[in-house]
């Protein structure tokens, strides 16, 4: 049986605005070197800045880290919501 997956903790880690260290991702909704969007435990999360790449990505685990220049970090939501697909065509 398929067994959901215990809710993951969610922290950030930012050294210098160069390197952003996120964990508790449960899905990258978009990114370019200008922004990147997740949704996490704790809500969507966009990240602004300059160059931004994502340097590690591992949704089975989680966690994300962002290269770049970091000049903002806003959250949306509380993390109840549903997104995705199924959720904007169901919604």
């Amino acid at each position: 049986m398929n067994e959901p997956k215990p809710s993951l903790p969610h922290a950030i880690t930012l050294r210098d605005r160069a390197q952003l260290q996120i964990s508790g991702v449960c899905e990258v909704i978009s990114f370019d070197d200008a922004s990147v969007v997740l949704r996490t435990t704790r809500g969507a999360m966009t990240v602004e800045g300059e160059n931004l790449h994502v340097s590690t990505l591992d949704i089975d685990r989680g966690e994300v880290i962002l290269d770049g220049t970091v000049n903002g970090i806003y959250y949306t939501g509380d993390g109840s919501e549903k997104s995705g697909f199924f959720a904007r065509l169901f919604g």
